[in-house]
């Protein structure tokens, strides 16, 4: 099965996220009067406002909009932490663009139940991870997924089970099929082509001679078959995780809790990608929702949740907590992958983990490749409820 994230709305959302007074409000992510709309919240398309209208016509359409510059390498940022998220659930991650990736899910099901649980789950950690909301679509193949994301937006889930391929294929409006735009739909028309389902009826030769190249594509798509791979575009840069509290607070016991647990999500991050990692970074999110970041370079690589536990620990005690905290996250870069050997320090390392429990860390994934995320845990990170039963 393959998935389709398509983040909901991507640059206006961002832009929503970061300026908490912009939502619910029309936003238009757009240059000057001379440019074209980047992007247009689900408020401001209510108005018919869309991507790459001109910004003079969406002001007339759009009277209360809120025009702001957009920035690319902000949503670039938010981009990459959603893309390192992803791959947290499957290796096979193919980015499609900046707000968009397919993801080959085969073999996922032992760690995160059936699809739809799984895309459910996803949706859920991009949310209180990153703050968006995405729509996803499941399906046997990649154009089916991609058409499945679009069908219930925003914040959509549609699922195309195998066993209902054909009748969604026979019902599909051929306007919605991948490649199918302004010139080629009126001469499907003329076929007599509205759904594409409707293609299985024509001969090869009606649709090769007016379409060439992708009449075939049409006929092949029309049969359900699509066995273009979900193909990784480029190793991970950095893995992170991200917590949304429930209530602001400034205290460091209960920061070290989310800590812990999300250093050790992400080392089994690096450990599933097969990356160590030389740089550690605590992000927090205060309650006037500024956000700071702070970093440290390990003396040497690690994929160890100990050691990156240990790292955002010393930042979050270095930084003086002034206002209370809404998000904490942590994150690892600088990653080398495990082949590539490291330069050996001529001192004691103080930030690397005893093979012992090198192979206790891999021993526990084995563990929850088995039995399912979450069955083995530390007992620090256990309820107090949990204990007492």
């Amino acid at each position: 099965m393959i998935l389709h994230v398509d983040m909901d709305a991507f640059f206006a959302s961002v832009e929503q996220l970061d300026q908490p007074e912009l939502r619910g409000k029309c936003v238009i992510v757009g240059r000057s009067q001379r440019g074209v709309v980047t992007a247009a919240s689900y408020e401001a398309r209510k108005f018919g406002v869309h991507s790459a209208m001109p910004v003079f016509q969406a002001r007339r359409a759009c009277p209360c909009g809120i025009f702001v510059p957009p920035r690319i390498a902000r949503y670039r940022e938010v981009s990459g932490r959603i893309m390192a998220l992803l791959a947290t659930f499957s290796p096979l991650v193919e980015k499609v663009s900046i707000d968009e990736a397919f993801m080959d899910i085969s073999g996922c099901q032992r760690l995160f139940g059936p699809p739809e649980v799984m895309a459910r789950t996803l949706k859920a950690r991009v949310r209180s991870e990153v703050g968006l909301a995405c729509s996803v679509g499941i399906a046997p193949c990649k154009f089916l997924a991609k058409i499945a994301s679009d069908l219930q937006k925003p914040d959509g889930l549609t699922l195309i089970a195998p066993d209902e391929m054909d009748a969604f294929i026979a019902r599909l409006p051929i306007e919605k099929v991948p490649g199918v735009g302004k010139t080629t739909a009126p001469v499907l028309r003329k076929l007599g082509v509205r759904f594409l389902g409707d293609v299985n009826r024509l001969p090869e030769k009606a649709l090769t001679g007016k379409l060439g190249a992708f009449g075939r594509r049409l006929i092949r798509l029309a049969g359900g078959l699509d066995d273009s791979p979900v193909t990784p575009t480029g190793a991970a840069h950095s893995v992170s995780t991200e917590t949304t509290l429930a209530t602001d607070t400034r205290d460091p016991a209960l920061l070290r809790r989310h800590l812990l647990r999300q250093a050790e999500e992400v080392a089994g991050q690096l450990r599933t990608l097969g990356f160590r990692a030389r740089t550690v970074t605590l992000r927090l999110k205060h309650s006037d929702f500024r956000q700071v970041s702070r970093q440290t370079t390990l003396g040497r690589p690690t994929q160890s949740g100990s050691t990156l536990f240990s790292a955002a620990c010393t930042l979050l005690d270095a930084y003086e907590l002034a206002l209370p905290v809404r998000l904490v996250g942590v994150g690892a870069s600088g990653l080398l992958a495990e082949g590539i050997p490291a330069q050996l320090s001529l001192f004691r390392e103080t930030d690397t983990v005893p093979s012992e429990w090198d192979k206790a860390d891999r021993a526990l994934d084995a563990i929850s490749a088995k039995f399912g995320k979450g069955s083995v845990r530390r007992a620090s990170l256990v309820d107090k409820s949990e204990k007492e039963k």
